[in-house]
């Protein structure tokens, strides 16, 4: 959609849509990588298995769950993404023009093979699109996709690809909600 679309300049000012996409496609070149903090560990697993009340003996005999390929290289609570991120960059841009709320839309994840203790993962984060901007029952905004993938470095140091995952974000500018008694 172009920003003289009648549509986009009825939602978002025109200039504003123009920031929005100039930014997402600069930034849809980038990609950043980086290793998980930790290896594949039996005991994280097994207060991932806990917390998910999940027993299986596969899981503690050295395995991980396929879907704890994103535990591994997630920032923790004090963890801080890199300045190259393209996700975390292009979520900066739309909080700077105002949209500041958020909402996880879907994941899609598909994975390769099971993780094994002792294995260091690798993330490579690219943004795979920003669509929009749309208007929903929360607000206006914008559709931020990115494309994560996981991978292990084989003997040979060939990255062999484990996980994969597009996961989707609308970024919005929030509906204000009148209270009760407003203007009376």
């Amino acid at each position: 959609m172009s920003a003289e679309s009648p549509a986009v300049a009825e939602l978002v000012p025109a200039a504003t849509h123009d920031a929005i996409m100039a930014a997402a496609k600069e930034l849809s070149v980038l990609t950043t990588s980086r290793d998980a903090r930790d290896l594949v560990n039996q005991p994280t697993i097994n207060n991932w298995l806990e917390a998910m009340g999940f027993d299986s003996p596969r899981f503690t005999s050295g395995e991980a769950p396929p879907s704890m390929a994103q535990v591994w290289t997630m920032y923790g609570l004090g963890g801080k993404p890199s300045d190259d991120d393209p996700l975390h960059l292009m979520m900066n841009v739309l909080t700077d023009l105002g949209f500041t709320g958020v909402l996880g839309t879907n994941s899609e994840q598909t994975y390769d093979r099971y993780l094994r203790v002792g294995e260091q993962v690798r993330i490579e984060l690219a943004l795979e699109s920003v669509v929009g901007p749309k208007a929903t029952g929360m607000g206006v905004g914008y559709f931020v996709t990115s494309q994560s993938s996981w991978f292990v470095d084989g003997a040979d140091g060939q990255g062999e690809r484990v996980a994969t995952m597009l996961f989707r974000v609308f970024k919005f500018i929030p509906k204000t909600v009148p209270t009760e008694g407003a203007g009376t």
